[in-house]
Protein backbone atom coordinates (compact mmCIF):
# COMPACT_ATOMS: atom_id res chain seq x y z
CA UNK A 1 0.00 0.00 0.00
CA UNK A 2 1.31 3.44 -0.94
CA UNK A 3 0.74 5.08 2.42
CA UNK A 4 2.36 2.42 4.64
CA UNK A 5 4.96 3.95 6.94
CA UNK A 6 8.10 3.04 8.82
CA UNK A 7 8.88 4.53 12.19
CA UNK A 8 12.27 6.20 12.24
CA UNK A 9 14.65 5.95 15.22
CA UNK A 10 13.35 9.28 16.50
CA UNK A 11 9.76 7.96 16.52
CA UNK A 12 8.74 9.97 13.46
CA UNK A 13 6.75 8.09 10.80
CA UNK A 14 8.04 8.13 7.22
CA UNK A 15 6.05 6.75 4.28
CA UNK A 16 7.59 3.73 2.58
CA UNK A 17 6.92 5.11 -0.90
CA UNK A 18 7.10 8.67 -2.15
CA UNK A 19 6.95 10.55 -5.40
CA UNK A 20 10.16 12.11 -6.68
CA UNK A 21 9.40 15.22 -8.69
CA UNK A 22 12.67 15.45 -10.63
CA UNK A 23 11.97 16.77 -14.15
CA UNK A 24 8.31 17.49 -13.44
CA UNK A 25 7.66 20.92 -14.93
CA UNK A 26 5.83 23.70 -13.17
CA UNK A 27 2.97 23.26 -15.65
CA UNK A 28 2.67 19.54 -14.88
CA UNK A 29 3.10 19.77 -11.11
CA UNK A 30 -0.48 20.53 -10.05
CA UNK A 31 -1.98 17.59 -11.97
CA UNK A 32 0.86 15.26 -11.00
CA UNK A 33 0.56 16.03 -7.28
CA UNK A 34 -3.23 15.79 -7.32
CA UNK A 35 -3.09 12.42 -9.07
CA UNK A 36 -0.45 11.17 -6.62
CA UNK A 37 -2.49 12.31 -3.62
CA UNK A 38 -5.58 10.59 -5.00
CA UNK A 39 -3.51 7.40 -5.39
CA UNK A 40 -2.48 7.61 -1.72
CA UNK A 41 0.96 9.16 -1.93
CA UNK A 42 1.85 11.33 1.04
CA UNK A 43 5.62 11.64 0.57
CA UNK A 44 7.14 13.98 -1.99
CA UNK A 45 10.83 14.36 -2.79
CA UNK A 46 12.26 17.50 -4.36
CA UNK A 47 15.57 19.38 -4.32
CA UNK A 48 17.06 22.78 -4.97
CA UNK A 49 18.63 21.30 -8.10
CA UNK A 50 15.25 20.28 -9.56
CA UNK A 51 14.13 23.90 -9.75
CA UNK A 52 10.54 23.01 -8.89
CA UNK A 53 10.24 23.43 -5.12
CA UNK A 54 7.95 26.42 -5.57
CA UNK A 55 5.60 24.54 -7.91
CA UNK A 56 5.49 21.53 -5.58
CA UNK A 57 4.70 23.71 -2.58
CA UNK A 58 1.93 25.49 -4.45
CA UNK A 59 0.39 22.19 -5.60
CA UNK A 60 0.48 20.82 -2.06
CA UNK A 61 -1.08 23.98 -0.62
CA UNK A 62 -3.83 23.81 -3.27
CA UNK A 63 -4.69 20.26 -2.28
CA UNK A 64 -7.16 19.26 0.42
CA UNK A 65 -4.51 17.17 2.18
CA UNK A 66 -3.48 18.62 5.55
CA UNK A 67 0.23 19.45 5.83
CA UNK A 68 0.63 17.19 8.85
CA UNK A 69 -0.36 14.21 6.68
CA UNK A 70 2.49 14.88 4.24
CA UNK A 71 6.19 13.99 4.36
CA UNK A 72 8.31 16.43 2.36
CA UNK A 73 11.97 15.86 1.54
CA UNK A 74 14.28 18.37 -0.09
CA UNK A 75 18.00 18.30 -0.65
CA UNK A 76 21.03 20.56 -0.39
CA UNK A 77 23.18 20.73 -3.49
CA UNK A 78 26.74 19.56 -2.82
CA UNK A 79 28.32 22.92 -3.72
CA UNK A 80 26.42 24.61 -0.87
CA UNK A 81 27.66 22.51 2.03
CA UNK A 82 28.95 24.11 5.22
CA UNK A 83 27.07 25.26 8.28
CA UNK A 84 26.09 28.78 7.19
CA UNK A 85 25.40 27.79 3.58
CA UNK A 86 23.27 24.86 4.68
CA UNK A 87 21.15 27.09 6.91
CA UNK A 88 20.73 29.64 4.13
CA UNK A 89 19.79 27.08 1.48
CA UNK A 90 17.50 25.19 3.87
CA UNK A 91 15.64 28.41 4.61
CA UNK A 92 15.51 29.24 0.90
CA UNK A 93 13.99 25.81 0.17
CA UNK A 94 11.50 26.30 2.97
CA UNK A 95 10.51 29.67 1.50
CA UNK A 96 10.24 28.33 -2.05
CA UNK A 97 8.07 25.47 -0.83
CA UNK A 98 5.97 27.89 1.20
CA UNK A 99 5.91 25.47 4.12
CA UNK A 100 6.48 25.85 7.85
CA UNK A 101 8.78 22.83 7.96
CA UNK A 102 10.52 20.19 5.86
CA UNK A 103 10.35 16.65 7.20
CA UNK A 104 13.70 15.49 5.82
CA UNK A 105 16.59 17.54 4.45
CA UNK A 106 19.45 15.66 2.82
CA UNK A 107 22.76 16.39 1.12
CA UNK A 108 21.99 15.69 -2.53
CA UNK A 109 25.28 14.03 -3.36
CA UNK A 110 27.18 13.53 -0.07
CA UNK A 111 30.42 12.31 -1.68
Amino acid sequence: MVNDTQILNNGYPMPNIGLGVYKITDEEMETTVQTALEAGYRAFDTAYFYGNEQALGKALRNSDTPREDLFITSKLWNDFQGYNNTLAYFNASLERLGLDYIDLYLIHWPW
